[in-house]
């Protein structure tokens, strides 16, 4: 196995899992294609290495074709027994384990192994759901990647905090490989293309045998027009109806949920503040990766609300939220972070240099009656007081935020 030279190191994920390396425990990575997990176990692996030049490790690809005979949880369990170290501690690392057929029930089996520490990565959202969590329980930890952050982006690009460089992250995104490309954007937008492509076609068609993708494009492309706005599935029906395109609103919730769980799209549901509800329909969809989204719809002056707001909702998820959109009354809140039993409220807005925005944006979250922190997010330098405590900061200095 030959570890890739000269990786950049994603320290805040590395952070996450180095308190349970030798621990019996899976630990898991998940997220969209590309945005770098399997860099992540290689950056493990030269840890491990630093510790101990001899240390033993394998390393199963199920995106090599070295690896295809492992089809099984049965292929797995043997080529992990048989070649794991006879003398010392062996560590495992299997990336896009979903391939595997029945991989828990290998997983389940190699952890009565106290010789073994295992790692793996998985490109869909129910990787650990439902039965297999079951079979898995109290024995593994998620770690969800996602792509690079502005300040991540920054660095693997070498460039320095400014408005271009805001620029192109807001236009291209943030998967790792980018930093191999000339950020142009002909070059960038058909990278990014292939990129899609393979996640639709391997992560949700062939997995999910999806009969009419004609219309799961179409879907895609209806959420790239449509981000950050409020709809449910039959919404998404009627609308797509009256272009002709026929699908029956569960049909439609299925396909949706295909592309969450391919990690395309993020569903945020809808949180009722008053009421400590959450709503049974309606909810927003974010692109996991706006590079994406810009090269399926294209990268326009007049969705820069829609970007900011994917932009801001990608950085809570960064920094370890749980996020909603809140709704009080009549007024919403565009998000609600949740971290660690404190909550951070959010609004998103182009501009505040008008009274009538300015007196939405503030006074919807004046009228929420608690004491957590309040931002607005703007595309406005302003670095003076507060809004009668709620904070005012620009979309760049919130995207250089780690909270």
């Amino acid at each position: 196995m030959q570890i890739p030279q000269n990786i950049h190191n994603r320290t805040r994920y590395l952070d996450r899992v180095r308190p349970f390396i030798g621990k019996n425990l899976i630990k898991v990575f998940t997220g969209q294609r590309r945005v770098g997990k399997s860099y992540l176990l290689f950056q493990l692996m030269v840890f491990l290495q630093e510790q101990d030049k001899n240390v033993a490790i394998i390393y199963i690809n199920k995106e090599d074709l070295a690896f295809s005979a492992i089809r099984t949880a049965t292929d797995l369990h043997e080529y992990v027994m048989v070649n794991k170290s006879k003398d010392s501690k062996t560590y495992v690392f299997v990336d896009e384990i979903q391939d595997i057929l029945h991989f828990e029930d290998a997983m389940r089996s190699l952890l009565l192994h106290e010789d073994l520490d295992l790692y793996c990565t998985g490109s869909n959202a129910t990787l650990l759901s439902g039965d297999i969590a079951g079979h898995l329980s109290g024995r593994y930890i998620e770690i969800v990647v996602y792509s690079l952050s502005y300040i991540e982006f920054l660095d693997f690009h070498s460039l320095i905090d400014g408005a271009s460089s805001l620029d192109k992250y807001l236009k291209y995104g943030g998967l790792p490989y980018l930093k191999h490309l000339a950020l142009e954007d002909a070059i960038v937008f058909e990278y990014l293309k292939n990129i899609y492509s393979t996640i639709v076609y391997r992560d949700i068609i062939n997995r999910y045998a999806v009969r009419n993708v004609p219309f799961l494009e179409q879907l895609v492309l209806f959420l790239a027009g449509n981000t950050g706005s409020i709809f449910s599935a039959k919404k998404i029906s009627d609308f797509l109806k009256s272009q002709r395109i026929n699908m029956a609103p569960n049909q439609v919730q299925l396909y949706v949920q295909h592309l969450v769980n391919a990690f395309l799209v993020h569903k945020v549901a809808r949180y009722d503040i008053i009421g400590k509800r959450l709503f049974e329909i309606g909810e927003k969809y974010y692109f996991e990766n706006i590079g994406i989204r810009h090269g399926l719809w294209g990268y326009r002056i007049e969705d820069l609300g829609r970007i900011m707001e994917n932009s801001v909702y990608n950085h809570l998820l960064f920094n370890g939220y749980k996020v909603q959109v809140g709704v009080i009354g009549a007024a919403e809140i565009d998000f609600i972070g949740e971290k660690d039993g404190e909550k951070l409220y959010v609004q998103v807005a182009l501009t505040i240099n008008d009274t009538t925005t300015m007196e939405r944006e503030f006074g919807n979250l004046k009228s929420i009656p608690d004491s957590y922190s309040k931002m607005v997010i703007t595309m406005d330098a302003f670095s003076g007081n507060t809004y009668e405590g709620i904070q005012s900061i620009d979309l760049r200095s919130f995207l250089k935020t780690i909270y």
